[in-house]
């Protein structure tokens, strides 16, 4: 069994992995209690509703003090660092819709609410910027930050607070690392984030994570992979506030990058500004 540390897995693994010709094994070292058994859930409900799209859990102790959960190795290249396109943006969006609508409402809603949710993103955000670093006041990324923390302070349109709202398990990373393509479908890893979402809010976290698009390595359509869903008006109103909201959170968290060990290339922060000022100027869903 070959064993992936921090150090030694690949380039977007944060955990201790071992990866074996049919398993593997992880090792929880993320800051946030719960995880684990968030994971576990989430890969048992899925076994049950969708099996094959994710990995088959096999073992994991509750009460050990250092969380190891064991479950299957499924084929497949992580689509972040690939040109993502026409056949496996097609792959992506059924995976994804197939994940969204597998479990049913009753078994969702019993679910805790998924990690990064929109409460907690928006205190997030406020902490951030009152500390906000020196990356942040460049006279352009600033404007586009005070007209984000402004758009912030108002309240989401009615409509789209009462539209998209279906429960849905979330598995509560878009990183384009966490979708496996086989060359003929995509499988979905890691849910240590997961819980109840909805459609609007996972299309958000997908399109706007910067896996989707901070590497000259990764080409990702979001708007072709978004134009796969059949969304009503209520549906793109919350979507489009879901990736305001989660454009303007990477800003910051990008910003806060450090210097002498940069995890992002540079001009991240610029070009993030730019993502930001796009979709704030974007028109309201019509029709």
């Amino acid at each position: 069994m070959t064993v992936l540390t921090r150090k030694s897995a690949p380039r977007w693994h944060t955990h201790e992995l071992r990866l074996g010709p049919r398993e593997v094994g992880k090792r929880y070292r993320h800051p946030h209690p719960g995880g684990p058994e968030r994971e576990w859930r989430a890969l048992r409900l899925l076994e049950r509703h969708a099996p094959g799209l994710a990995p088959r859990p096999l073992r994991f102790d509750p009460d050990d003090p250092d969380p190891f959960l064991v479950m299957s190795r499924v084929p497949g290249s992580p689509l972040r660092g690939t040109e993502v396109g026409p056949r496996r943006t097609a792959a992506l969006a059924e995976a994804v819709t197939l994940l969204l609508g597998c479990v049913p409402e009753r078994a969702v809603i019993a679910l805790p609410e998924r990690r990064s949710a929109r409460t907690e993103v928006t205190a997030r955000i406020h902490q951030w910027y009152a500390r906000r670093p020196a990356a942040l006041r460049e006279p352009e990324i600033a404007r586009v930050l005070a007209e984000g923390m402004r758009w912030l302070e108002r309240p989401w349109p009615d409509l789209a607070e009462q539209a998209g709202l279906r429960p849905v398990l979330g598995q509560g990373d878009g990183n384009l690392a966490n979708f496996l393509w086989d060359g003929e479908r995509v499988r979905i890893v890691d849910f240590e984030e997961s819980g109840r979402s909805d459609l609007a809010y996972e299309l958000a976290e997908i399109t706007e994570h910067v896996g989707s698009w901070v590497e000259r390595e990764t080409v990702f359509d979001a708007e072709a992979f978004l134009s796969l869903f059949a969304l009503d008006r209520g549906e793109r109103l919350r979507l489009l506030e879901c990736r305001r909201l989660l454009a303007l959170l990477w800003l910051l968290l990008l910003a806060r990058d450090d210097a002498g060990r940069l995890r992002n290339p540079r001009g991240a922060v610029r070009a993030q500004a730019g993502r930001l000022a796009a979709l704030l100027d974007h028109p309201a869903a019509e029709g």
